[in-house]
């Protein structure tokens, strides 16, 4: 069945605090917000998107470090200061004039269940709360920030038969 529903991937959308990252939440003396990202992720993400599936970020914070994260990585649909997470994927798929089953939401968190069960593949992190992982099709192994994005995108390419070709093109 998880086969059957990331060959339909057409479009990911993921959280970013807790997915694309460990979750901590870093302030300088003087505010400023710190996050790390990971750099397998941001591969992976290059990658899936060599492919032709597209990429999205939807998250309730808003910082200028994951703008400058998503324009690094090329990631054009990114939503953030996000109330209502699914509203914005109905307009991210209407946008994209893609049906529901042609999406996948990464998400850790309860805030994320509204579009976890509104896609086709849902996937969370190991450290999601049980509801969440019990609501998701795929739960990484690789924790958040630290290669679960990764995972997630080399799941997408295998069920789809393209990872073997963008691996390729590093072992020539």
């Amino acid at each position: 069945m998880l086969v059957s529903r990331a060959k339909l991937i057409r479009l990911i959308a993921f959280d970013v605090d807790g997915v694309m990252t460990g979750g901590g939440l870093y302030y300088s003396d003087s505010g400023e917000e710190f996050k790390r990202f990971n750099s397998l992720d941001g591969q992976g993400l290059k990658m899936l998107r060599a492919t032709g599936v597209e990429t999205a970020l939807i998250t309730g914070r808003t910082s200028r470090c994951v703008e400058a994260r998503a324009q690094n990585l090329g990631i054009a649909h990114v939503f953030q200061g996000v109330e209502n997470k699914l509203e914005a994927m109905v307009k991210l798929l209407d946008k994209l004039k893609l049906p529901r089953d042609a999406a996948a939401y990464m998400g850790d968190d309860v805030p994320d269940l509204t579009v976890m069960r509104h896609v086709g593949l849902a996937i969370s992190v190991p450290e999601a709360p049980q509801l969440v992982r019990d609501n998701s099709g795929y739960v990484t192994q690789r924790s958040g920030g630290h290669g679960a994005v990764r995972e997630a995108c080399e799941m997408i390419m295998s069920a789809q038969g393209t990872l073997d070709g963008q691996l390729a093109r590093y072992l020539q």
